[in-house]
């Protein structure tokens, strides 16, 4: 094998590890994001796990943010939370996530 063949598969295997890393982080942030709109919904325990895997089940449907999104914005219609806000929190949530897998 040569110089050029090692550096190959070692990009390779930090691209692997990047996107597990990314999966995780985005997983998380859907996890946080799934929790704070329970909390204003007002879904008791049972609820709110329910509704937690319901978001991250939602991320499998498009490729991106959007899906999540679009569920978030959804299930708030009617409580007069803008659009800039739900993807400002998605924004923090994905930080608070990738913090904590650190």
């Amino acid at each position: 094998m040569t110089k050029f063949d090692d550096r190959e598969k070692g990009f390779e295997k930090k691209f692997i590890l990047d996107e597990e890393l990314k999966f995780k982080i985005e997983a998380r942030r859907n996890k946080l994001i799934g929790e704070w709109v329970a909390n204003i919904l007002g879904f008791n325990d049972d609820q709110k796990e329910l509704y937690i895997q319901e978001v991250i089940v939602s991320d499998f449907k498009k490729a991106g943010d959007e899906d999540v999104f679009e569920k978030v914005k959804h299930d708030l219609d009617g409580k007069n939370i803008s659009d800039a806000e739900i993807r400002k929190k998605m924004d923090e949530f994905f930080d608070q996530a990738k913090l904590s897998l650190k």
